[in-house]
């Protein structure tokens, strides 16, 4: 019978180069070696020890909207250069490269959306766009998102992937803590919801703003999420850190974040709030009486 048996032999180089690179992935979190294709479709959660992988803007929309329900907005708007700042190249040139990179104009994608039939106003940040730093683009942008909200009588859901403040811009990314906090404001008074979905990561000025003024804050498994990093407030206070710290865990324990939410979970669990918090029953459209 041996005479049926293949022969197994060792990969050479040459067939090792003719692998698709992009057919398996590292689990960051067990060091599983995962099958991409299966580890899309469990929304890039990794099967054998939850790990939450990072996912982009499209997969944040197609997680949390109906089919067919996003509408984007706002699409044309593009940042500028003020104080014609230059690091180690021209912000302009990073501007465009993030462009060329992205296909998206900033760091934030909003537009009209349904969630299991209600109407919602969503903004989803891109980290892939210069580190998601909020500059005045994305400040405007979401403030606009939010004064949609208003006028629609539309719940707001944020999802944040953020470095912070875009330092290119100095003050005018600063500016864009205010702007955005103080449209959030006027949609507490007017009592419509906003929930805030922190990724990993959430960090500096955009923390510091939108990002924690949710009536309802939710983060992802393991997110880190936190004003400065560890390293530095570790070399500021000359003290070593817990562990898990700025950690979602971490944040929930100590009560900066409402809940931790499976990323498999999160449309059913965000969907669920808002219909509690519009009193209308379960499976409703969530369209607000009166």
């Amino acid at each position: 019978m041996v005479w049926f048996r293949k022969q197994k032999k060792p990969l050479t180089s040459e067939d090792k180069r003719d692998l698709a690179t992009d057919v398996f992935v590292k689990c960051d979190g067990c060091g599983e070696i995962l099958y991409q294709e299966k580890l899309a479709q469990n929304l890039h959660v990794c099967p054998q020890c939850g790990h939450h992988m990072r996912i982009g803007v499209e997969e944040y929309i197609g997680l949390l909207s109906d089919e067919g329900g996003f509408q984007e907005t706002e699409m044309g708007i593009r940042s500028t250069d003020p104080l014609e700042f230059t690091d180690l190249k021209p912000y302009r040139d990073r501007l465009a490269a993030a462009e060329r990179k992205t296909g998206r104009g900033d760091a934030v994608v909003t537009g009209r959306a349904t969630m299991e039939g209600i109407p919602v106003a969503l903004g989803v940040m891109d980290f892939s766009f210069i580190g998601g730093s909020m500059g005045s683009v994305v400040g405007e942008k979401i403030a606009r998102l939010g004064r949609l909200a208003l006028e629609e009588n539309r719940p707001l859901i944020l999802v944040s992937a953020s470095g912070g403040a875009r330092m290119m811009e100095g003050i005018y990314s600063l500016m864009q803590m205010a702007k955005t906090s103080v449209v959030l404001a006027r949609l507490h008074e007017a009592g419509i919801p906003f929930v805030s979905i922190l990724s990993d990561p959430t960090t500096g000025g955009v923390t510091a703003s939108f990002a924690m003024l949710g009536d309802v804050n939710l983060a992802e498994p393991g997110a880190l999420v936190g004003f400065a990093g560890p390293r530095v407030i570790e070399e500021t206070i000359k003290q070593e850190l817990p562990e898990g710290f700025q950690r979602a865990e971490f944040l929930l324990d100590h009560g900066m974040v409402d809940r931790v939410v499976d990323r498999r979970e999160l449309q059913a669990t965000v969907a669920r709030l808002l219909r509690h918090m519009l009193a209308a029953p379960q499976g409703a459209s969530g369209e607000r009486e009166g």
